[in-house]
């Protein structure tokens, strides 16, 4: 193909470029790029139809159009920008979330002074449903006050998608085949059931559960309600005929939530390292041996600018 703008065969090319000069004035919306830069982590997808393959853009999820619309919307960025070898298409472009970012009026990320908010969104194992409960779930557990945004703008349902989805969810290393006697407590874990099915089945069960007792969706009920009913799932005071919900919640929920807080935050939780700081964590051991031991019982100057291991990369 021509890259010649006067080339009739590349009049798609000619117009990107005449937009690339107007557009070069306007202000593009704060906080993409570090979204891409922290959704990259998560497995992507070959875009471009070039020998290598263009970096996708892993950013989804829409704030102001509708399904009907973004289906829309990506289809027309598509045929205005196909894959070549110069590009991917344009939704793996992002341009379709450009569109999407100026209609909603909002940047990625809060305004300066503000705490910063997570921009990756969309998830890979979680269904709108179970996105839905586990987002009210890490609000509830995690309210916003002065230390910490609310749990979603930390990471935290992000955090237990991405490890649903991986080798962690899908049983990686355990053994998945019968018999399956009844064990005893003190076995552990001993469902045929990977820990995404664990999860997903207790969701399940939770969300019946709460709409028989409330007459309402989990994420449709009062923070306060929410509250005791956890607490009430926990304390194994709802009972499901298939399921030890105290277990699915003490066992597997709630380790999910508290490594959402405090692992690294390329794991999708912990944005911004909110966690840390709120500690006072410096970071990465491997490069604070003898200021953990220096500094032991004493605030550490460093635990206002953590490392992670991004940080290093």
């Amino acid at each position: 193909m021509s890259d010649d703008l006067g080339d009739k065969s590349n009049e798609r090319r000619g117009f990107l470029k005449r937009v690339a000069a107007v557009s070069g004035a306007l202000p593009f919306t704060g906080g993409l790029a570090s979204g891409v830069a922290v959704a990259s982590l998560t497995a992507a997808q070959p875009a471009a139809a070039a020998e290598a393959a263009a970096q996708v853009n892993a950013v989804v999820g829409y704030n102001s159009l509708g399904p009907g619309e973004a289906a829309f919307v990506e289809t027309l960025v598509n045929v205005m920008c196909p894959a070549d070898e110069y590009t991917p298409n344009g939704v793996d472009c992002g341009l379709a979330i450009y569109i999407d970012r100026q209609l909603a009026g909002r940047p990625a990320a809060a305004a300066e002074g503000a705490a910063q908010v997570n921009a990756v969104v969309g998830y890979n194992s979680l269904s709108p449903d179970e996105a839905a409960f586990v987002e009210t779930l890490v609000n509830i557990m995690c309210p916003a006050d002065e230390y910490t945004p609310n749990g979603v703008d930390c990471g935290l349902a992000i955090y237990i998608d991405r490890q649903l989805a991986g080798s962690f969810g899908k049983g990686a290393g355990r053994y998945l085949r019968g018999p399956w006697p009844q064990g005893k407590p003190q076995h552990g874990y001993q469902l045929p059931l990977t820990p995404e099915q664990h999860f997903k089945a207790g969701v399940a069960a939770v969300a019946q559960a709460c709409q028989t007792k409330f007459g309402k969706s989990f994420d449709q009920i009062p923070p306060a309600d929410a509250n005791g009913f956890l607490r009430d799932v926990a304390g194994g005071k709802v009972p499901d005929p298939e399921l030890n919900l105290a277990s699915w919640f003490n066992e597997l929920v709630y380790p999910l939530f508290t490594q959402a807080c405090f692992a690294d935050p390329i794991y999708g939780g912990n944005f911004n390292k909110v966690f840390w700081k709120m500690v006072g964590y410096p970071g990465l051991p491997a490069t604070n041996t003898i200021n953990m031991v220096q500094y032991r019982g004493k605030p550490f100057p460093g635990a206002k600018d953590p490392k992670s291991i991004a940080d290093f990369s």
